[in-house]
Parts: C-alpha cells; structure tokens; sequence
C-alpha cells in the first residue's frame, strides 16, 4: 500500500479510512474481517412455499403446530387461488401445487418419528416470515 497525504490506495478505491471502501475492496476492516454477502440457495420444495396474507399465514403456522401438514396442505391450495411462489416462474402454478401436497405429505408420514412434527412448525415459520416480508413490502429473500 502506498500512503500519500493521508490517502491511503486500496487496490482501485482511495479513501481516508473509510470502511465502506475497504469492504468494498475486500480488504480487512478493524475487526479484522471481511464483508461478505450471504444468499440463501433454496431447495426445490423450500421455494415452493407460498407468500400468502399475513392472517392466512399464522392459520396455517397454528395448524401445522398442533396437528402436522394440515397447514402445509391448505396452503397448497392457496396457491391455486393466486398466491405467489418463487418457483411459479419457473415450473408453473400446478407443479408448485403438487410439491405443496408432496411437502404435507412428508411432513404428515414422518410426524411419527417427530421429524415431520418438526419440519411442519418451520415450514409454518417460512410461511409467516414470507407473509410479513410481502406486508412490509420487502424483498422475499429472507
């Protein structure tokens, strides 16, 4: 690194200690890390979730608490009446559907062992978190 007047040369970015430049050049910052940005790569059945109105949403979370894949299987049918999904896209509104129903089902076969029971409440977490983020207006991405 050469230093003149203060100014410090990080690769193509000059600053005068400035921390946003030194993330943006991928140089250690005073805490001694680096920024970087996380994405969350979503399976095919994950994507599938629908978004869906906020109070539609915390049903189905109560549903598929206390009794495993109901909530799951109702919001398949949410997604025949309009609600999006990030997987609409790309497969089609009857494809999402079917790996709803998929989705409950397994959630409902393997609530025996407690797996089911499990990924039931998350699944029902997601749906919630994808219905506040679409009030707030935010992007899904969470």
């Amino acid at each position: 690194m050469a230093q003149t007047e203060g100014l410090t040369m990080l690769g193509n970015v000059k600053s005068k200690d400035n921390l946003a430049a030194k993330a943006m050049a991928g140089c250690p910052t005073a805490g001694g890390g680096v920024v970087v940005e996380v994405r969350e790569k979503k399976g095919s059945l994950r994507a599938a979730i629908p978004t869906m109105p906020f109070p539609l949403a915390v049903i189905c979370l109560f549903l598929n608490t206390f009794i495993p894949g109901l909530g799951t299987f109702l919001s398949a049918f949410t997604v025949l009446c309009g609600a999006r999904s990030e997987l609409i896209s790309e497969r089609g509104v009857c494809c999402v559907f079917w790996l709803n129903v998929a989705a409950a089902l397994i959630q409902i076969v393997t609530a025996v062992i407690m797996v089911g029971w499990i990924m039931s409440i998350f699944w029902g977490m997601d749906m919630v978190i994808l219905a506040r983020c679409r009030d707030q207006g935010a992007p899904q991405d969470v």
